[in-house]
């Protein structure tokens, strides 16, 4: 199997310490925690009530005020993240280059607050009163998609939803015994099934002739 190079030509960082990587890194190395207390809503009935939110971080540097509501903070960090990598790289996507760009960011679940808003939205006022953006401002394949829009990126576009950072040589490293044990699963399944079904055609005449008046 062909071995296949990458070179990483810029790193772009929103985190808990800082926005931007050198803010992220001075953090690092400083051993500061980016760890505090959930601001964003009322953690008063819950166990835990300490998060890494991102703190401090102005949608305004990246996106217009009015553009701002349309996307959740997923979609923010993002295209500033990506912004911060960009501009490291020193990468200009220019038009002859632009199919063999692309653009791949995984998230978690994607625009999370934003559901939870239409969704309250919904039971309070019903659905004519559901921002029209709630889709495009919260799906995941949006962060991709924004910042492919932002850079003239028209090459692949894909948004693992993962709950971990994807690793393609880990992904690939599983894959073999990932398949395995999902056949002895699925056998195993099928195997109780069947013993099930036989006990109860076995039972089935029994409780036929008790049944009746």
């Amino acid at each position: 199997m062909e071995k296949r190079r990458v070179v990483v030509t810029g790193v772009g960082l929103v985190t808990a310490l800082g926005t931007g990587t050198e803010e992220t890194w001075k953090g690092l190395c400083e051993g500061r925690s980016g760890v505090g207390p959930i601001s964003r809503f009322d953690t008063s009935l819950y166990s835990t009530r300490i998060a890494a939110e991102v703190k401090d971080f102005d949608p305004l540097r990246w996106f217009d005020k009015k553009d701002v509501k349309k996307m959740d903070y997923f979609i923010h960090y993002a295209v500033a993240a990506a912004d911060f990598a960009m501009k490291q790289s020193g990468l200009t996507i220019a038009p002859d280059m632009a199919e063999r760009a692309g653009v791949f960011i995984g998230s978690g679940i994607g625009g999370f607050t934003v559901i939870e808003r239409e969704h309250r939205v919904l039971l309070e006022s019903g659905p004519r009163k559901i921002s029209p953006f709630f889709i495009p401002s919260s799906i995941i394949n949006l962060a991709a998609g924004q910042v492919s829009i932002r850079f003239g990126a028209r090459g692949p576009n894909s948004a693992p939803c993962t709950a971990w950072p994807a690793r393609r040589s880990e992904t690939a490293r599983r894959s073999t015994s990932s398949r395995c044990c999902s056949r002895r699963a699925l056998s195993r399944a099928r195997s109780t099934a069947r013993r099930c079904r036989i006990a109860m055609s076995r039972r089935a005449p029994a409780e036929r002739g008790h049944a009746g008046p």
